[in-house]
């Protein structure tokens, strides 16, 4: 569907919000002259200051994205949506399924199996009959995951993956309101629903899965390595759930016995088993105490509220570096970097959400459409882009 003809060329959707003004402030300095951007949400006058903090004079849509009209109406007026507005699972799906209908390309920033899951059994096909582009988790969830392998595939030749490992070298940042929120809402929909849980802890959630498949799933990543001690990363499974999504849209060519974890390194001796069990031990509390409501309602007296975040202060000492390390059934394994000298849930999810939005506006890209992965979707232009916005995006031969 040739959608050149709208009104927009992008829609920013909850550009008032916390991260959503990282988006904005990215999408002002970076877009192309010329290009139409419009930024929507349910108050003007919060819009408004955004337009003065940013000094643009972008369109102002006032949207509820509880109205299903307005909603459409929105879809259909730009080639782009890109949505902030999360939780996914409590107010994505309707943006989403008018994107699908409408032939409108969509990105967004869902750690949420469950709606990622459900959104591409309602709208897959949709999409793919209307020509949209649906791209979920177009920030630190999970395009470092996803190009990272995808970049490291591509440099063995395009043979199938025996095992691949991303560690987390060093991560400086918050966690902010809006992602706490996410976890809440997935463990609150588990709770009750043991299909749910399935969905959440299942590594093919977001396939078919293979005719082949691993049994269980390949050692928790908690424990020592190479002398070093390492505790799995709290995104893990949901990242490899995106990862696996890209391996079977690709046709399963990452191979359909890939290993796949994600850890956190937490250095050697003494000091590296504490940090190891102190980062797996408090995972573990948070998950379980978002279960069940006697301990969530405490949990939400001190985690930090939606909307909300760090300090400036804080944020604009934001760093990340990740190692995705790669074994191919044949030939040398290899290692892509992946960093960036922003905040990764703040200003560099902001980035990385922005420069999507864009690739998906004004790129060449794959002819695909359906409920996508950024890899599939965008994996060469939005990786030139990254890189020429600070990021690191290098693949090297291990030794």
């Amino acid at each position: 569907m040739n959608t050149r003809d709208r009104d927009y060329d992008i829609v920013l959707l909850g550009a008032s919000g916390f991260v959503g003004r990282f988006t904005a402030r990215h999408l002002a300095q970076s877009a192309p002259e010329g290009a139409r951007i419009a930024i929507a949400g349910r108050s003007t006058a919060r819009l408004q200051d955004v337009k003065r903090e940013l000094g643009v004079d972008w369109p102002i849509l006032e949207v509820d994205i509880a109205d299903d009209a307005a909603v459409a109406r929105l879809a259909v007026s730009t080639s782009v949506v890109a949505t902030s507005v999360g939780p996914y699972l409590r107010y994505g799906m309707g943006v989403a399924s008018a994107c699908a209908r409408a032939g409108t390309s969509y990105a967004d920033l869902s750690g949420e199996s469950i709606f990622v899951a459900r959104n591409i059994e309602r709208n897959h096909a949709i999409a793919e009959k209307s020509g949209a582009t649906i791209v979920h988790s177009c920030g630190f969830d999970s395009i470092p995951s996803d190009l990272g392998l995808g970049l490291a595939h591509e440099a063995v030749g395009g043979v199938p993956i025996v095992a691949a490992t991303l560690r987390v070298r060093s991560l400086r940042g918050g966690i902010s309101g809006g992602t706490i929120d996410a976890l809440r809402q997935q463990m609150k929909a588990a709770k009750t629903d043991a299909s749910t849980r399935r969905v959440i802890g299942n590594r093919y959630a977001l396939t078919p899965g293979p005719s082949v498949r691993l049994p269980g799933r390949g050692g928790s990543g908690w424990g020592r390595e190479r002398g070093a001690w390492q505790a799995p990363f709290v995104m893990g499974a949901y990242n490899e759930q995106i990862v696996q999504r890209s391996n079977y849209l690709s046709g399963w060519s990452y191979g359909q016995l890939m290993r796949y974890r994600e850890v956190v390194s937490t250095g050697r001796g003494l000091a590296g088993l504490a940090r190891a069990g102190a980062i797996s031990a408090g995972t573990a509390a948070l998950v379980a105490g978002l279960a069940f409501p006697p301990t969530r309602a405490l949990l939400d007296r001190v985690l930090p509220a939606p909307g909300t975040g760090p300090s400036p202060e804080a944020i604009e000492r934001g760093r990340f570096a990740l190692d995705i390390e790669v074994y191919p059934v044949e030939g040398r394994p290899v290692r892509t970097r992946v960093a960036a000298p922003f905040d990764p849930g703040y200003g560099g999810t902001g980035v990385m959400l922005a420069e999507s939005a864009l690739s998906l506006a004004f790129d060449e890209r794959p002819d695909r459409a359906g409920v996508l992965t950024p890899m599939v979707a965008m994996g060469e232009s939005l990786t030139k882009r990254l890189r020429a916005n600070r990021f690191t995006l290098d693949v090297s031969t291990l030794d």
